[in-house]
C-alpha cells in the first residue's frame, strides 16, 4: 500500500491509501470537530438558561449525555487512534447531521418575482390584514 499525506500548517489533515484494486482511499487523520467544542456543547447543554429554554420550548429536559460522550470518543480517538471511538464519533455527527436536516423550510421558495414587483407602494392605503 502507498500512503500519501496532507499536511496544512503542520497539522495532518488526511491521508489517503492506495488499495489494492489501485484506488485512492482518503480519510481524515483528525476528528471532525476540536475536541474542545464537544466540552462546550456539553457545558452549554448543561447549563440553567438551556436546561429552562428547552424545557420551554419542548417541555422536557434536554439529554447531554451524547455531547459527553463524543467528547470522551474525541480524546480516546486524538491520544491513542482508538477505531471504535472513531467510528462512534463518526456516527454520531452522520446522525446529528441527518437530524438537523430533516427539519421542512419555513418559507415557501418563489420560482418566480411577483407581477407587479416594480410598482410603487401604496403608502397611503391601509393593508388589508
Amino acid at each position: 500500500m502507498l500512503l500519501s499525506y496532507c499536511q496544512i500548517l503542520g497539522v495532518l489533515v488526511f491521508y489517503c491509501e492506495r488499495s489494492k484494486t489501485r484506488k485512492w482511499l482518503c480519510r481524515r487523520a483528525q476528528p471532525p470537530r476540536v475536541c474542545d467544542n464537544y466540552w462546550s456543547e456539553f457545558k452549554h447543554c448543561k447549563s440553567l438558561s438551556n436546561r429552562f429554554h428547552h424545557y420551554y420550548t419542548y417541555g422536557t429536559t434536554p439529554s447531554c449525555q451524547q455531547w459527553k460522550e463524543d467528547y470522551y470518543n474525541c480524546r480516546e480517538w486524538e491520544k491513542h487512534k482508538g477505531t471504535e471511538a472513531k467510528e462512534e464519533l463518526q456516527k454520531s455527527e452522520r446522525n446529528r447531521v441527518a437530524e438537523q436536516s430533516k427539519f421542512t423550510p419555513v418559507w415557501k421558495l418563489r420560482q418566480d418575482p411577483p407581477r407587479d414587483w416594480h410598482l410603487p407602494l401604496n403608502q397611503d392605503k391601509p393593508q388589508d390584514s
